[in-house]
């Protein structure tokens, strides 16, 4: 006797193929995990001004004779992307009369003949939290008093492979106060 080939009894021996999964669930998480590391990046990172003082440095703003800049610290750590991202910790310290709502810096990042390789013009932005991670905000999000000391993270994403690896020179180009 042989089987029945057609609906009956017993079920044609033809083992189920799963359905297609669509893989666009996981093309939506995808584009959602880029577009938060990309806020997250931009967030963190306010625009640069312009790069003042042509191929030197520019002069420092007058109100920066009242602000002392000390205890300079520098580590690395790759980054998200592949790269190694530098750090340069330190403390800004107001001795004015003026609560600050703005510092810009000039960076200066020199080679073993004293020569300037590299100069970055950014916002000084001051250390919020350190746990569970270093996290920065602007100063105009907590100005710095008068006679207040304040620590503050600069974050270089490049450093000139002829940096002499000398601590670099931090100058206070402009200030905004009330």
């Amino acid at each position: 006797m042989s089987a029945p080939s057609g609906p009956g009894l017993f079920p044609p021996e033809h083992p189920e193929t799963p359905e297609p999964r669509s893989p666009l669930p996981w093309i939506i998480a995808g584009g959602v995990v880029i577009l938060i590391l990309t806020a997250i990046i931009f967030l963190n990172h306010s625009p640069a001004p312009s790069n003042p003082g042509g191929a030197g440095l520019a002069p420092p703003a007058p109100y920066a004779a009242q602000l002392t800049v000390s205890n300079l610290q520098m580590s690395q750590a790759n980054n998200a992307i592949g790269g190694q991202s530098t750090y340069l910790d330190g403390q800004i310290t107001n001795h004015g009369s003026e609560t600050l709502t703005a510092i810009t810096v000039q960076v200066a990042f020199r080679d073993v003949a004293n020569q300037l390789v590299q100069k970055e013009t950014m916002p000084l932005n001051l250390i919020r939290t350190r746990e569970p991670y270093v996290d920065t905000e602007p100063v105009r999000a907590d100005p710095i008093l008068p006679n207040q000391t304040r620590d503050f993270r600069l974050i270089f994403d490049h450093v000139s492979q002829n940096w002499n690896q000398n601590y670099p020179e931090v100058r206070v180009i402009d200030v905004a106060g009330k």
